[in-house]
């Protein structure tokens, strides 16, 4: 019996990638359907979906859904939600497409079919209200608000059948993990207690302290890295897997941590991504995410801290996976090593303030890291690459 937190909704996985030996198959069938052109947030969304992340969904959400989601947190059936997963396109397919017709699923950029979907349902949103609710904001410079101004005017909804998950298994040989593979590695270690560390740069110092902290009060950390797109100026997944890699094999004990990706495309929504980011997690059966400084943020449309407070707001039984909430971290000249506000009692003058952005700012001009920064052999990945650019 599996002592491990189970998938979201209190029931099995469901992941909606149909059988190998029916894909080929469907994929015939599909090719005769009318294409239905998507996004790469929406085709990261089918992905999820394929390899069973967003359990219990069984596909893109339809307009009561939509709005229960943005407004409450909730589905119309109840179930906890705090993102939409929608599939949006033109005003002239939407009113091209029958009730009850069978479509494809293609991939925007690539042309690839990688699902098929039944249409139930054809609805229009309030841009603005979703803007609102999920990223605070309706400033069109901030890149979720920007992503949800650029899709379709009509949102479809309907149950989906997944027929690839695209170039990730293939491109992230051992690194792309489905739900169902990560709880079989928990289980076979023994682990029930176990922390995410999501990550979509590679680690300095500041992260590894967060991670080592998880160590100590849980079974072990499953660092979980974005594969999906990013924005301008993110450093590659292959390179940012090699310089993680490099960590921890130098710096933790081993066979305490597992390094993983997953297909997201980030969506930066701060507190409401937070959210979402441990409910994807309690599928892949990590008891724990770890919550630190401005989880999911951009700029500065969030608090420090918000994404932890939300976690304060939802109602007893809505996630089984709680944050690990960790307070600032930073080195400290005086007590030589890394610390946070709650344990460390020097001032600000002490304290060497550790992000990626300036790293990447650092990197990029070729200016020294110090060692109470990043660790030697993570800056030298990191070097290589940017000396490639």
């Amino acid at each position: 019996m599996s002592k491990l937190v189970q998938p979201h909704g209190g029931g099995a996985l469901k992941p909606l990638l149909l059988p190998e030996i029916e894909r080929k198959e469907e994929l015939k069938r599909a090719g005769s359907l009318r294409p239905v052109p998507m996004t790469s947030r929406e085709t990261s969304d089918v992905i999820m979906l394929a390899m069973g992340a967003y359990t219990p969904l069984d596909g893109f959400m339809g307009s009561k859904d939509w709005r229960g989601v943005c407004a409450e947190m909730r589905t119309e059936s109840g179930l906890f939600w705090p993102i939409p997963i929608t599939l949006s396109c033109s005003r002239e397919l939407a009113k091209a497409i029958k009730d009850d017709e069978e479509v494809a699923l293609v991939d925007g950029d690539t042309g690839e079919i990688m699902a098929t979907m039944v249409v139930s349902e054809k609805y229009e949103i309030d841009r603005a209200f979703e803007c609102q609710h999920i990223y605070r904001t309706t400033d069109p410079k901030h890149p979720g608000v920007e992503k949800v101004n650029e899709q379709g005017p009509v949102n479809l909804a309907g149950r989906v059948s997944c027929l690839s998950e695209g170039e990730y298994p293939a491109k992230y040989k051992g690194l792309y993990l489905r739900p169902a593979e990560s709880r079989a590695i928990f289980a076979e270690k023994g682990w029930s207690r176990v922390a995410a560390f999501q990550t979509r740069n590679p680690m300095h110092r500041s992260h590894e302290h967060l991670a080592k902290i998880a160590v100590e009060v849980c079974d072990g950390v499953f660092i979980h890295q974005v594969l999906g797109k990013l924005k301008p100026g993110d450093i590659p997944a292959e390179i940012r897997t090699k310089a993680i890699q490099a960590m921890i094999e130098g710096y933790f004990v081993p066979g305490t941590v597992i390094q993983a990706g997953y297909p997201i495309e980030m969506r930066y929504a701060g507190p409401r991504e937070a959210l979402i980011h441990a409910l994807i997690r309690q599928n892949f059966g990590c008891s724990h995410l770890i919550v630190g400084r401005d989880h999911a943020g951009v700029g500065d449309y969030y608090g420090p801290f918000d994404a932890q407070h939300i976690f304060d707001t939802l109602a007893p039984g809505a996630l089984e996976t709680q944050p690990l909430k960790i307070d600032i971290t930073f080195f400290c000249k005086k007590c030589y090593g890394m610390a946070t506000a709650k344990t460390c009692p020097h001032g600000k003058e002490d304290q060497v303030n550790i992000s990626g952005t300036k790293q990447r700012e650092m990197l990029s001009k070729g200016e020294p890291i110090p060692p109470e920064f990043s660790r030697p052999e993570v800056v030298a990945i990191l070097r290589e690459y940017y000396a490639s650019l």
